[in-house]
């Protein structure tokens, strides 16, 4: 048996006392480093969110299947119908509103209102959040948008303006009249404000892009990506995101897909934006000639212009391509995509069999089809079993 002197003894005793004594603290170091980390790395780990603010971006990164495999890319989309209002433009909603609060423009639960002008998708988002947030919404938008995005801005208690489609010199066009209705509030009430949320203008719009939606794909892909493609109403998601990654992926490809009618393949192509007999101060006719809701427009936004420089290409879609690409989804992937998304896509294939095989190409679906039953989905028929349905038959 090994023997110790009496002063080894009492220097082992306070060794081991030290240690059992630390034992606690130590342990709890452990903890709080462990679910640190775990939080850091892990989303789900912070399973409480604290009202419908909380639950906007963070959306996930999907490999589309069959276009992978179709291309010899690796085609992925982020997921933005996941956020709580159903598209990316809860985003913008949010960014918009708290920038006007900081500003001190509005407050919450004092009666004040945000107008908007918006052919849907951002009018549900300012209306679920001007909800969650204390404020009223009041959405003018053109009388031939689809029903089911209506009666949703209905069902979240906006106050829904049905203007006629026009070109943007018209003073009756749903944007002007949402500025004028804020301007109209300003000067009639004493005891609340009016905002006009502008979102082609407001710079909220492309930064909310910058500071979330870039950041979130370079962390989801590492980095590792050769192509971002994606469509431009506002402009507000192509520029921050552009913006943010451009600078931090060497090589890295902006590419816009623009639907027909649309004047920005124009613009991005040959530096024009359209023919001098269809500019825009001409043209008393709805802004854009075509069945996909939520992008493609005829002048040049604020939003649009900040991240022109960065992009490097374009695509143009047409309808019926855009149509058939949305049955090819649902079929081959189960995906129920809205009319911008499938514009999205038919761009993301076409830019990947210009490239080649081996590229990572990233784009993002909007919103969901359940928003363009009556229109957008009418036009685009039955879906099941559909023969001769392939990429070559789309892109023909």
């Amino acid at each position: 048996m090994l023997q110790c002197s009496p002063s080894s003894s009492l220097l082992l005793g306070l060794a081991l006392g030290i240690l059992v004594s630390s034992a606690p603290s130590l342990l709890s170091c452990f903890r709080e480093s462990s679910s640190k980390d775990q939080s850091e790395n892990d989303p789900d780990s912070d399973f409480i969110k604290h009202g419908i603010p909380d639950l906007i971006g963070h959306t996930p990164l999907m490999q589309i299947q069959s276009l992978s495999a179709a291309t010899g890319c690796t085609i992925l989309a982020k997921l933005e119908l996941a956020n709580p209002g159903g598209s990316a433009k809860d985003r913008i909603a949010l960014a918009i509103i708290e920038h006007a609060e900081q500003k001190g423009l509005i407050r919450p639960h004092s009666g004040d209102v945000v107008y908007e002008g918006t052919s849907g998708s951002t009018g549900i988002s300012l209306a679920m959040v001007c909800r969650a947030k204390g404020y009223r919404a009041h959405i003018c938008l053109p009388s031939d948008t689809s029903v089911e995005k209506i009666n949703l801005l209905e069902k979240l208690g906006a106050v829904v303006e049905k203007v006629p489609p026009a070109g943007i010199v018209d003073k009756r066009q749903y944007v002007n009249m949402a500025r004028t209705r804020a301007a109209q509030h300003n000067a009639s009430s004493s005891t609340s404000r009016g905002l006009f949320a502008d979102q082609f203008e407001n710079e909220a719009n492309w930064t909310a892009h910058y500071n979330h939606t870039g950041p979130e794909i370079f962390k989801q892909t590492q980095g590792k990506l050769d192509v971002f493609i994606t469509g431009a109403g506002t402009g507000g998601t192509i520029s921050g995101v552009s913006r943010f990654l451009k600078p931090r992926v060497p090589g890295l490809k902006v590419v816009l897909a623009d639907p027909q009618g649309s004047g920005l393949f124009n613009k991005i192509k040959r530096g024009v934006m359209f023919d001098v007999v269809e500019r825009e101060g001409t043209r008393r006719r709805h802004q854009v000639d075509t069945l996909v809701e939520g992008i493609g427009i005829n002048r040049l936004t604020k939003n649009f212009a900040v991240g022109s420089a960065f992009i490097d290409d374009a695509v143009r879609v047409t309808d019926e391509e855009a149509l058939a690409m949305a049955r090819y989804l649902v079929e081959n992937d189960g995906i129920f995509a809205g009319s911008s998304s499938a514009v999205n896509f038919v761009a993301a294939v076409k830019y990947a069999r210009k490239i080649g095989p081996g590229h990572t190409i990233v784009t993002v679906i909007c919103d969901s089809g359940a928003r363009h039953l009556s229109k957008f989905w009418k036009d685009a028929g039955s879906v099941g079993g559909e023969i001769g349905l392939d990429l070559d038959s789309i892109l023909k």
